[in-house]
């Protein structure tokens, strides 16, 4: 709805396409939900417990704005040990979403371009347009890799950032080491930035993630614990890079955020110690599970290497994916339409965070619309 008041940043935004279903799904009697990017393993108890110990011991207050220092001290001992780099240092932040608002408020004019990959994790273009910069979109159909070639061509004089997400939302594509070399030696060629949200790192499949960072020493790396300890509600997430974008966005934050949620960064301390590797294999086998049930049914679906999503073709005759969805859903199957993510709408999101029972239930609705 328009309104006289309403600054014009507000045109870039619409209410998720994600939230409408979220919303639908709360009015379902037994909903069949495969839509929801949320880990459903529960918190590890030493986690909860970590975070209780926190709030009970005094911990409510506002924390330093970049971060407690015990928790910066090892989070900047991984980064350290990974990359070796002299100049990279990171902030604690109000989620990976804090962290990427404060990137584009940190580094993006209005008029600057912005290079997204299409099909792209739905906040990137609305958060570009509302600093005033302009998204634009680079196609990795049909099989969501990254063509160098398109990245070159793409590139303009107003060319301020590039934004990768690998393991990628909507997708599960996990870019190659080939494509995040050249990915990285071209934003250094060109002085471009090149932000990389490894929100999804802790779920890769088939080969660990390797990130941009490793070629380009000023590549910005957006991380978090929301995905890897099922903490999506804490918002709490981390964000490095060189010292002075780091110091910049520390800035920011102090008129922004503040802080990230105070006691749940001393909880994120005793995360950073529990092994998640088994619930990493469940999703493996549950990632399996949805390929193989939709190769079976007849769909075409892209190798998914990482998150826990996949990103299927709806089948010929099925019209667009918004019409292919508004048939799941009637028959109590929720996923998510490609045009949320793209600017396309051939496409579906299915996100496996589901019960095996659920993910069976929904891959016979497959079934019987393919």
């Amino acid at each position: 709805m328009s309104h006289p008041w309403f600054a014009s940043r507000n045109a870039f935004v619409d209410s998720s396409g994600i939230r409408k279903v979220f919303d639908l799904a709360a009015k379902m009697t037994d909903p069949i939900n495969l839509s929801i990017g949320q880990p459903d393993f529960p918190v590890p108890e030493p986690i909860q417990q970590a975070a209780i110990d926190a709030i009970r011991s005094g911990y409510n207050g506002y924390s330093l704005t970049q971060g407690i220092p015990p928790l910066r001290e090892k989070l900047q001992q991984k980064i350290d040990d990974q990359y070796g780099h002299a100049d990279r240092r990171l902030l604690v932040t109000s989620g990976t979403s804090g962290a990427l608002v404060l990137t584009l408020l940190a580094l993006v004019d209005p008029g600057d371009e912005v290079i997204c990959f299409d099909p792209y994790f739905v906040m990137y273009p609305a958060l570009v347009g509302m600093v005033g910069g302009k998204p634009v979109l680079v196609d990795t159909y049909p099989d969501f890799r990254i063509d160098l070639e398109k990245v070159a061509a793409a590139i303009t004089p107003r060319t301020k950032l590039i934004l990768l997400n690998s393991p990628a939302n909507p997708t599960g594509v996990l870019a190659t080491q080939a494509e995040v070399r050249g990915l990285a030696k071209l934003a250094q060629e060109r002085d471009i930035a090149l932000l990389s949200d490894e929100i999804y790192r802790q779920f890769c499949y088939d080969e660990p993630l390797v990130g941009p960072a490793t070629w380009n020493e000023q590549a910005i790396v957006v991380d978090g614990f929301s995905k890897t300890y099922g903490v999506t509600g804490w918002r709490l997430g981390w964000v490095h890079g060189p010292s002075a974008i780091i110091d910049k966005m520390t800035m920011l934050q102090q008129y922004t955020y503040v802080c990230a949620p105070h006691p749940l960064q001393w909880a994120a301390i005793a995360a950073l110690e529990v092994d998640m590797s088994v619930q990493t294999a469940t999703y493996r086998e549950r990632r399996d599970i949805v390929t193989s049930g939709l190769t079976a049914a007849g769909y075409e679906v892209a190798s998914a290497g990482g998150a826990f999503y996949v990103f299927p073709q709806v089948p010929a005759g099925g019209g667009t994916a918004s019409e292919f969805v508004t048939r799941a859903i009637d028959n109590q199957l929720l996923i998510i339409p490609g045009n949320i993510f793209s600017a396309r709408d051939t496409h579906f999101r299915i996100s496996y965070a589901a019960s095996l029972e659920t993910i069976e239930r929904g891959l016979d609705v497959l079934k019987k619309l393919g």
